[in-house]
């Protein structure tokens, strides 16, 4: 769990949108269904009198999820092996072999049906590690244990369908439309905090699509500022007519405790996926094929378009539709299908939702030019496969040219610093190219020396890096490099667009303020 100021996911949250509805002759569906009951359940304006009511009606449909795992870990070395005391502790050749653990995870969910499907987070029902689920345990409001029956799960969406059965109907919500949702709306979250089964918590909706950064494809979440902690997760939000439009899923907090920000997952986001595990439906997302950024203040001045407008591309997977397309690096994508890219409609969203197959047309800009590329959707691979294929352009390294290098600097010959990026740099040879690990095809100048005031060190950039081009323009020299700043200055721009090498990994781009 990352509780650094990080978006944390591990069994934090309760969510999903929905309203009560009993096989008894009191419940939440009724309440729903009967407007003057409602009415005088929920005030329609003002803050309500008592939460109440509300909460006895929607409590018997939220659960209590608990998981028993089966977690390998390794093996210490047996400290007697080879004596007489060997056998009575185990391990084979000194170490001891295949040992496992029990572990255990508490969550949240809430009934959907009343022959009961359960909806909760994938997180909250999946195995830690190299761990295997062994039992699902749902308890219900009145303490009552069933063992529940995984009947599908995604985790692109961070998504989970259980199921249990009964002598008689459950009580069970349904999800509401969160697209009316609107900042300042008061909600409740119904969940199992701490493994305190059945706590209520209330606030307001503080976000509406809160992009966190984290770039997946469901980037996408109601903020609220309701109280949410360890165990929660997967624990519904509702609004106040008793419908859920939202599951809680990650908090942002310094020490993993709420702080007042918590995310839910949209209900017109979790509906369609819920109901696709409830059948036994495969899930299929469209795929491009490209890895992007969202469109940085410094990345807007180092192109000298507004910020906040589409996404920029990294890099581009050749044989995927946005290769096909005729995609480029450095290109920013401004809309899909008519659909415009923006941070609460992020390219990944929005191509995550298109069908495989689908022929759209993709608004970009390229070097200050506007053009219209077709592409066609692929279908996008499993989160594994995905995970493989990431980079971290912020990751540093340990490079050195060696000594007698021609690319290390000495007190008598070093480079002269360009003082608006704060680096200095030497042309690339095939020496140093060899000694960087990269081919004799690769051209441009070297980073021998960061300035540590400067933007471009904030920013990680770092000894060993090869600049390919800047703002679009092939730099193969210092004085190429000064002539395209001398440039971007000239056109008022704040900032400068590097291209960088970096040994193991894709070129990628990188903007850097000038000064």
């Amino acid at each position: 769990m990352r509780y650094a100021y990080g978006v944390t996911t591990a069994l934090l949250l309760a969510g999903s949108a929905l309203t009560i509805a009993t096989g008894f002759p009191a419940g939440a569906q009724v309440a729903q269904n009967d407007s003057a009951q409602i009415a005088a359940v929920v005030p329609r304006a003002g803050a309500p009198a008592s939460f109440a009511d509300l909460t006895q009606q929607l409590q018997p449909a939220v659960v209590n999820i608990s998981t028993r795992q089966r977690v390998k870990v390794q093996a210490q070395a047996n400290p007697f092996a080879g004596t007489p005391f060997g056998d009575l502790f185990g391990g084979q050749g000194g170490q001891g072999g295949g040992q496992t653990r029990e572990a255990q995870s508490l969550g949240s969910g809430f009934v959907i049906s009343a022959d009961g499907y359960i909806v909760t987070n994938n997180h909250v029902i999946t195995a830690e590690g190299q761990g295997e689920v062994e039992s699902i345990t749902v308890t219900m409001t009145d303490g009552t244990d069933y063992p529940a029956k995984l009947i599908g799960k995604d985790a692109a969406s961070d998504l989970a369908v259980l199921k249990i059965s009964g002598p008689k109907p459950f009580p069970f919500v349904t999800f509401g439309d969160s697209k009316r949702s609107r900042v300042g709306d008061w909600v409740i979250a119904i969940g199992n905090p701490f493994g305190l089964g059945g706590t209520v918590t209330q606030g307001i909706i503080s976000a509406v699509y809160r992009n966190t950064g984290t770039g997946s494809a469901y980037d996408r979440y109601l903020q609220t500022d309701a109280s949410i902690n360890r165990g929660n997760s997967g624990g519904p939000m509702f609004d106040m007519r008793g419908n859920v439009i939202g599951i809680n899923n990650a908090i942002f907090s310094p020490t993993g405790g709420s702080v007042g920000i918590g995310f839910a997952i949209p209900a017109e986001t979790a509906a369609p996926i819920v109901e696709k595990l409830r059948r036994g439906v495969a899930i299929e997302r469209g795929y491009l094929g490209v890895r992007i950024q969202p469109l940085s203040d410094d990345l807007a001045a180092s192109l000298g378009i507004p910020k906040k407008r589409g996404e920029f591309v990294q890099s581009v997977e050749p044989g995927q539709g946005a290769a096909k397309a005729g995609l480029l690096p450095g290109d920013v994508v401004v809309s899909v299908d008519g659909t415009v890219v923006t941070p609460e409609q992020s390219l990944s969203y929005i191509v995550a939702n298109t069908s495989p197959g689908k022929h759209v047309p993709l608004v970009v800009i390229r070097n200050g030019q506007t053009m219209t590329l077709n592409a066609i959707v692929g279908k996008r691979p499993s989160e594994e496969d995905l995970a493989k294929q990431t980079f971290d352009p912020e990751q540093k390294g340990d490079e050195d040219f060696g000594p007698g290098s021609t690319a290390k600097p000495h007190a008598n010959n070093a480079p002269a610093m360009q003082t608006s990026l704060g680096v200095a740099v030497i042309p690339v040879t095939t020496q140093i190219a060899h000694q960087l690990g990269l081919g004799d095809d690769v051209h441009g100048v070297v980073i021998t020396e960061v300035d540590e005031s400067s933007d471009a060190a904030a920013k990680g950039l770092q000894r060993g890096d090869i600049i390919l081009s800047a703002n679009y323009k092939p730099v193969t020299s210092r004085t190429d490099l000064d002539a395209i700043v001398k440039q971007a200055k000239t056109e008022n721009r704040e900032a400068i667009l590097l291209r960088i090498q970096r040994r193991g990994q894709p070129a990628f781009y990188f903007p850097v303020r000038l000064r």
